[in-house]
């Protein structure tokens, strides 16, 4: 049985066992929503849920990871974030770390 899910309007197939981002791929949508600042796509990276690089909006739920996530059939997919919302602890909004040069605290020294 394949599922059917929908994302802006368009529908997309899922199977049985596969997460939101795996359905997406699948179905050739590579992002699903762009950084705040530059507007840079984002989709899939880590693929294990800790990069947030995959947030989408689930039947209403925001920010969620859509790696995590089981597809089911009937879902609606959106943008992750509406402009002002809060963002994921530690994240800056685009899936990024909060400090400004991209290095996590104490890491600077090891390149």
């Amino acid at each position: 049985m394949t599922y059917r899910m929908t994302f802006r309007g368009t529908s997309v197939p899922a199977e049985p066992g596969q997460s939101v981002a795996a359905a997406l791929v699948a179905a050739g949508i590579l992002d699903w929503r762009t950084t705040r600042g530059a507007g840079r796509p984002r989709g899939l990276f880590c693929g294990i849920g800790v990069c947030f690089d995959c947030l989408i909006t689930i039947d209403g739920a925001r920010a969620e990871r859509a790696c995590l996530i089981p597809a089911a059939d009937g879902m609606r997919l959106g943008d992750a974030l509406e402009p002002g919302e809060d963002d994921p602890p530690g994240r800056d909004g685009d899936g990024e770390r909060d400090d400004e040069d991209g290095e996590e605290n104490g890491d600077a020294a090891h390149p």
